[in-house]
């Protein structure tokens, strides 16, 4: 049983998507739901909500978990031409950040200390131009003395839900306490539409997003 993947169930069950019973077991019904929200790109207001090309290239990975799923993920990982390495033995939020902006954005320039390693969550601080924390925007969180980065698709009173990797062993959505945030980001090569992110219904909020 794992909270994380209660807190995913929860999600989709927000999202209007049956993960069976909110139990932290992945189990056929969240399958199918986790498929399904795929399938859908995500919320009810996603027809209102602008398709970003890096947002939807996560999106089209949900729900693959690092052992489950560790061939498939590890090729597309490696398929914007380089990769950390194993997710299953190291920390990857990174790396899905990367392969997403390179994948969905390839003209997208990274420099200085992101360029040399975009694996090393704090580093996403000097991504793209400063934001406001809007749809989309690439959000690096405190933990500990390192740290998370992970794109904003919705909020509540208390959390930014974050669309990242190496949520709970796998891409997910998750609720990181607002305090946590150092700052965001938005890509140089794709014009910020501003669009505020959606408010949904509080859930239990990540401690280690890991």
């Amino acid at each position: 049983m794992s909270d994380l993947i209660r807190l995913h169930q929860e999600t989709l069950a927000d999202a209007g998507y049956d993960p069976g019973p909110i139990d932290g077991i992945w189990g056929p019904m969240t399958e199918a739901a986790t498929a399904a929200f795929v399938a859908a790109r995500g919320q009810p207001s996603a027809a209102r909500l602008p398709k970003l090309p890096w947002v939807e290239e996560l999106l089209s990975v949900f729900g693959w978990h690092e052992v489950r799923d560790s061939t498939k993920l590890r090729a597309w990982l490696k398929s914007d031409g380089a990769t950390l390495g194993s997710p299953a033995d190291l920390p990857w939020c990174g790396d899905a950040a990367e392969t997403a902006i390179k994948r969905g954005l390839p003209t997208e320039p990274f420099a200085g200390d992101l360029k040399a390693n975009p694996y090393w969550a704090r580093n996403w601080l000097g991504f793209g131009t400063p934001c406001q924390p809007v749809y989309g925007a690439c959000a690096v969180f405190e933990r500990g003395s390192g740290g998370h980065v992970g794109f904003i698709v919705a909020q509540d009173s208390r959390s930014w839900h974050i669309l990242g990797g190496n949520q709970g062993d796998r891409i997910s959505v998750v609720a990181i306490d607002k305090r946590r945030l150092l700052g965001t980001r938005w890509p140089m090569t794709f014009a910020n539409p501003s669009i505020p992110a959606p408010v949904k219904a509080a859930i239990a909020q990540s401690v280690n997003e890991v």
